[in-house]
């Protein structure tokens, strides 16, 4: 018998301790794709002042008066045309991320995943892991360009979480990894095998990030930086390889979103004035997502090929993200391990 439980009183609560947590964290997704489910998720996601940095006096009265009343029903559409049978995409593939990689470190470390706004919820997630006696936590925003409205929010909130837990574990955070060479080969090797498979040879590739707007550029956010030195970085190994061999590639941004100025150029003006200038065979990647999801899976699959389509290009697709692909989980596998160097 131990010191410890030696001197235990004989009402003392089981304890549990010694293992390690490794926490996956996306952006989030509604319940499901009808207009109730959107409206909550949106009112969580749009309240978050990083995300929406109008002072919140102005703010508030336009969400909860304008957008809560008109938006959830055009974005439920959106997702009614993507949802599956195992529900949402982002969380899905989220989940099997996860999954690929749960037995890769040991039976210490337990791997989960979980949602910035909607379920399951980081705060679910970070007491089911210290209740399994994780003291020791990893916590991997999956976000290869840090941008305060989205690996911040994650600070933000597992912040907000532990203050009120007795027992603090302690902290990692997987750092941002948009020039990480693991990223870049991972997304080069996935990206030359998805335009192999391809009946046509592109003539031009868009590497869609998602849009933030102007003001946050200005305001000292390095995400512009880092998706363009992304960018060039992928485009650097990509041009070597025969598979795109005199392919133009266009670096541009999406889903812009109210009247404010955004980054530009914007994505669907871009297919919009390829297809106009004549190009007839153009791809999208979007390497700023570590899943594929509403913004990949509508905006760009369906909604951009209509645009491309209509400006007179004849053949278009959207590359898939890294998901569980080979090179993803092989990429994710080694960045996790990196980060829990000295805990296993």
């Amino acid at each position: 018998m131990t010191w410890q439980k030696q001197h235990l009183p004989n009402d003392h609560p089981p304890v549990s301790s010694g293992s390690i947590g490794v926490l996956l964290v996306n952006l989030g997704t509604p319940d499901g794709p009808d207009a109730g489910s959107v409206k909550r998720y949106l009112k969580q996601f749009l309240s978050d002042r990083r995300v929406i940095e109008i002072p919140a006096i102005a703010w508030q009265p336009i969400l909860r008066g304008i957008i809560l009343n008109t938006r959830p029903q055009k974005s439920a559409q959106a997702y009614s045309k993507i949802w599956t049978d195992r529900g949402s995409p982002l969380a899905d593939i989220t989940a099997r991320q996860a999954e690929a990689i749960a037995d890769d470190f040991g039976e210490n470390v337990i791997v989960d995943y979980a949602m910035r706004y909607g379920q399951p919820s980081i705060e679910k997630r970070l007491k089911e892991l210290t209740e399994k006696g994780c003291d020791r936590i990893l916590i991997a925003p999956m976000y290869p360009q840090y941008c305060a409205a989205t690996t911040a929010t994650v600070f933000d909130e597992v912040a907000r979480v532990l203050r009120e837990m007795r027992w603090q574990p302690a902290l990692r955070f997987l750092p941002p990894y948009h020039d990480d060479d693991l990223y870049l080969t991972a997304l080069a090797d996935d990206l030359t095998r998805q335009v192999n498979a391809l009946s046509f040879k592109p003539e031009t590739m868009l590497l869609s990030f998602h849009g933030m707007p102007q003001r946050t550029l200005e305001r000292g956010d390095p995400y512009h930086c880092h998706c363009h030195k992304s960018a060039r970085l992928l485009r650097e190994r990509l041009e070597t390889r025969p598979e795109f061999e005199g392919v133009e590639f266009k670096t541009t941004f999406q889903s812009r979103f109210g009247p404010a100025q955004w980054l530009e150029p914007a994505t669907d003006d871009t297919l919009i004035e390829e297809g106009e200038k004549g190009t007839k065979r153009l791809v999208v990647a979007a390497p700023g997502f570590a899943a594929d999801c509403v913004e990949t899976l509508e905006e760009l699959a369906l909604e951009g090929r209509d645009e491309f389509l209509e400006a007179g290009g004849e053949q278009y697709a959207v590359l898939d993200c890294l998901n569980v692909s080979q090179s993803g989980v092989v990429m994710l596998d080694a960045m996790i391990r990196r980060e829990l160097s000295g805990w296993i």
